[in-house]
């Protein structure tokens, strides 16, 4: 019979814990960054590939699309921004489960559409 206060039993880890139907919102972001506590990701998932679609702030739309390799995500972004200009880029993004069971990415990106890059935090939202 299984130990009922072994939590690795009953809490998924990083590595394992699914991303789809999970939504997240923008935490910190750099300077040079777009999104915002505003910005609303709702992620998909399905054989270690991940999608979402995010809007919010001062983005009007946008997609991504990437793959999965355990708690590490890379894909690439783009958005249509409320001055109607588009931008797009590549992420790097480590899945980090909270306490309270949400899920945390931490990411590293980089424009493609200009010269900046920088670092930002989306949590799950409930």
């Amino acid at each position: 019979m299984a130990d009922m206060t072994d939590t690795s039993l009953t809490t998924p880890s990083s590595s394992t814990v699914p991303l789809d139907g999970r939504v997240f919102a923008g935490v910190t972001n750099s300077p040079t960054g777009q999104v915002s506590g505003s910005t609303r990701f709702r992620y998909h998932e399905a054989d270690e590939i991940i999608w979402a679609e995010y809007d919010g702030g001062d983005i009007v739309r946008g997609f991504l699309v990437g793959t999965r390799q355990d708690e590490r995500l890379h894909f690439r972004y783009s958005h249509l921004s409320a001055d109607r200009t588009t931008a797009n880029g590549v992420c790097e993004s480590r899945i980090v489960v909270l306490e309270d069971g949400r899920v945390r990415l931490e990411e590293s990106w980089a424009w493609e559409s200009r010269p900046e890059k920088g670092t930002s935090v989306v949590e799950e939202v409930r």
